[in-house]
């Protein structure tokens, strides 16, 4: 049910984002100066911190008066801005790079260098007019997404109530017009302007010593790419089981209620039908898969919220009291002054859900168009995580104000969002206390959770799987759809409701593709999230079944979270995972733990059925 969002302080900057690099460049990075020393060395990174840190506010506020005010002034405004800071990092990079190597350094100032080096998302060579080209394509790209429209019933329909219209509609016809729509109208167009950009930022990597941007986005986990990329692979062999399960049980529920001509009993599903554009969560379609007797859990949050007369800020402040339990802090007056809570009725936004740090210390925001509903309750839990941990590390240098790796960030908030639990919502006086549902009830609250949490695991692999096929030329701009689609079946065992070609672009029809967000972020904070909530429920004595846990209210719990979050990116990941886990590998084990009791269930249901595509 939760939408996937894009976090942090990088979105306003995203051309320039800090992440960590430390690994062996993939090619000879520039020489060191003759007459450098650690001390130059030092010099160099404390003038680079003070003016990116400096520079960066404003760019933020430009980001964030483009994301909610979209017009061709601020449009051109943010391009500017994205071409200027690219220009400051590409220079801070490419220095970086030439004391990279040099010996006698101290840790902090090799880990700056290394976060400079590594921590552009998509760099701009240094040939003249390259990074306005490449700021100009970005911003293009972004705006078009923010702007783009759908059809249903023939009329254009925006992206947020697209995305809403296609986790409530049941009619197959209406499902295909909305979903080709929206690919047709938004993904199509920015195909050439997608594949200038790869190029352009292509040549950037390369100038920084890697062998491509997606090298370069591999380097940013405190290992080589290929031990990268291979971790991400063996976390995936860990809970592709449980996904195929659940895919089988899915295509069969939905084989019942739709017939063999919309969804057969075999092969890929139909991607339209999973209650979500792209097919990445499924739980908007819960009613449809829930099983008898125990799938009716007896409560739907949004329900629940409009019967207690919430409204999007009461929604936040909610969001905020769970934290404040915790023992943080309240939010900053500010936080609600400047925040955009509900999508403005005069403009165009982008409603993507986001949270800001504008000002890298204190002026923390969200920006979401909220509906009262469960999915932007949980979603607020989320981006509200990122606006806590940006909070806990502002003590930091500019340049580890960051998550230990980029999947923590994301994983915070989905950590408190795991908390909303049965119990929680008793205790905040939403649920009342006769209408908690009694353990037969929990293959249906597994069901549920599994319908996005598990759902979306090979999705949040293979978005960055395709980016690393273009930038490594694995996968051409002539192969681009075909590409994507083969992808899309390999993981997920999804399927387009029509042919696809390569006059198409379906992957700009997801926002981290135009925006240049990295994704596999969010497959990390899946894996993540319950490695922290097993942790938390340990700590909080927790005895019961793993998944009607809630540390609400237990401020030890918050004292253990915030001394890692405190942390920031000053450390490897692993010292950061350690602190508050105790373990310091990522690892997909606490999710299928979690899931183990819905494990068992779907194989029964499953039996003798076929399983896979």
């Amino acid at each position: 049910m939760i939408r996937t969002v894009i976090s942090t302080a990088a979105l306003a900057c995203a051309l320039a984002s800090p992440a960590v690099a430390q690994n062996a460049p993939a090619m000879p990075a520039p020489a060191t100066p003759a007459a450098a020393t650690p001390a130059t060395a030092d010099a160099f990174v404390a003038e680079a911190e003070k003016t990116s840190a400096d520079r960066s506010v404003d760019a933020q506020r430009v980001a964030w008066v483009n994301a909610t005010y979209i017009t061709d002034d601020t449009d051109a405004l943010a391009a500017k801005s994205g071409a200027e800071m690219t220009d400051l990092a590409v220079q801070y990079g490419l220095g970086a790079a030439r004391y990279q190597a040099l010996p006698g350094l101290s840790y902090d100032t090799k880990r700056k260098l290394d976060l400079m080096r590594g921590g552009i998302t998509l760099p701009a060579p240094t040939t003249a007019g390259q990074s306005a080209e490449l700021a100009t394509l970005t911003t293009r790209m972004s705006s078009s997404y923010g702007k783009g429209k759908g059809l249903l019933d023939g009329k254009p329909i925006n992206g947020s109530d697209i995305e809403e219209a296609m986790g409530t509609s049941r009619d197959p016809a209406k499902l295909q017009e909305m979903w080709v729509s929206w690919h047709d109208n938004v993904g199509a167009p920015m195909r050439a302007d997608y594949a200038r950009m790869s190029a352009i930022s292509n040549e950037g990597a390369k100038e920084l010593g890697y062998a491509d941007v997606g090298a370069l986005w591999r380097s940013g986990y405190d290992m080589p790419p290929e031990q990268f990329a291979k971790l991400t692979d063996q976390i995936w062999a860990e809970v592709e089981p449980l996904y195929k399960a659940l895919h089988t049980y899915v295509r069969w529920k939905l084989n019942e209620k739709y017939g063999d001509a919309v969804q057969p009993k075999t092969g890929a599903i139909r991607a339209d039908l999973l209650g979500n554009m792209w097919a990445q969560e499924w739980g908007n379609i819960y009613d449809i898969v829930a099983p008898a007797g125990a799938g009716d859990v007896g409560y739907d949050i949004g329900d629940l919220l409009k019967a207690k007369n919430y409204d999007p800020t009461r929604m936040v402040k909610q969001g905020e009291a769970f934290y404040s339990s915790l023992g943080f802090k309240p939010l900053p007056e500010t936080f609600w002054q400047r925040s955009q809570i509900v999508k403005p009725a005069d403009r165009e936004v982008i409603c993507h859900a986001s949270a800001w740090d504008v000002d890298n210390v204190d002026d923390i925001r969200i920006k979401m168009c909220t509906k009262v509903n469960a999915d932007d309750f949980i979603t607020i839990h989320h981006e509200l995580g990122h606006n806590y941990y940006q909070r806990a590390y502002n003590q930091q240098p500019f340049f580890y104000k960051n998550g230990a790796n980029d999947g923590f960030h994301e994983a915070i908030g989905d950590t408190v969002a795991l908390s909303i639990t049965p119990d929680y919502l008793v205790k905040i006086g939403l649920l009342d206390a006769a209408r908690v549902p009694s353990a037969d009830k929990d293959i249906g609250l597994l069901l549920r959770q599994a319908m996005d949490k598990v759902a979306f695991l090979p999705f949040g692999l293979l978005i960055d799987k395709w980016r690393w096929g273009v930038f490594s030329g694995a996968i051409k701009p002539d192969q681009y759809q075909a590409g994507w689609d083969a992808l899309r079946l390999q993981y997920q065992g999804v399927k387009p409701p029509v042919a696809r070609d390569e006059t198409k672009f379906d992957p700009g029809a997801k926002y981290h593709i135009p925006a240049a967000v990295p994704y596999t972020r969010y497959f990390l904070a899946r894996v993540l999230q319950f490695q922290f909530y097993e942790a938390a429920c340990k700590q909080s004595g927790w005895k019961g079944p793993l998944h009607r846990c809630s540390f609400y209210g237990n401020k030890a719990v918050g004292e253990k979270l915030n001394a890692m979050l405190a942390m920031g990116q000053s450390k490897p990941w692993p010292d950061a995972l350690e602190v508050f886990t105790g373990s310091r590998q990522m690892s997909g084990k606490a999710l299928v733990q979690y899931f183990a009791p819905l494990k068992a269930w779907l194989d029964k249901q499953n039996k003798g059925k076929p399983q896979g595509w």
